[in-house]
């Protein structure tokens, strides 16, 4: 288990268009396996490759269902709307209300290469929308429409 340092704010890694992986071989692993263990180290339920300096397609998500691994993800379908409260491990004490699909279905690879279809819905779905905007450059922050205060974060909790 090896934690990754979590890249932060404007850097730019965090903007850039990230290239797909090509190679399938434990060296791979052992990232899906670090972004893993950083992601819930930091209490997250979803990394990408960019937010820990590796500019390739490769996500790992946790909301609580269990650990999935996108490799070279893209989206199949993108449907419906869900209001959501979303924040950033890369932007940490930053909440904003966004508007995301609520169900999607993700193309993507395993990490030995085989190809898979998966269907998301509501936090599941914004939690892939999320962690494949990482993928392309873009930020939660270009979607929020109202960022929270701290007395509106307190009446949440």
């Amino acid at each position: 288990m090896a934690i990754r340092n979590i890249r932060m704010g404007n850097d730019p890694c965090l903007r850039a268009v990230c290239r797909p992986v090509e190679k399938f071989d434990a060296k791979l692993g052992q990232l899906l396996d670090d972004m893993y263990d950083t992601m819930k180290l930091a209490n997250g339920v979803g990394l990408a490759a960019p937010q820990v300096g590796i500019r390739r397609r490769a996500v790992v998500i946790d909301v609580g269902q269990g650990r999935v691994e996108f490799v070279n993800p893209k989206f199949l379908l993108q449907e419906g709307k869900q209001e959501c409260v979303e924040g950033c491990l890369s932007f940490p004490n930053r909440w904003g209300v966004t508007h995301r699909p609520n169900h999607v279905k993700v193309h993507a690879q395993h990490r030995d290469g085989s190809f898979f279809d998966v269907d998301a819905n509501d936090f599941f779905a914004l939690a892939c929308c999320h962690e494949i905007d990482h993928l392309n450059g873009i930020v939660f922050l270009s979607h929020v429409e109202h960022f929270l205060t701290e007395k509106e974060l307190e009446k949440m909790h």
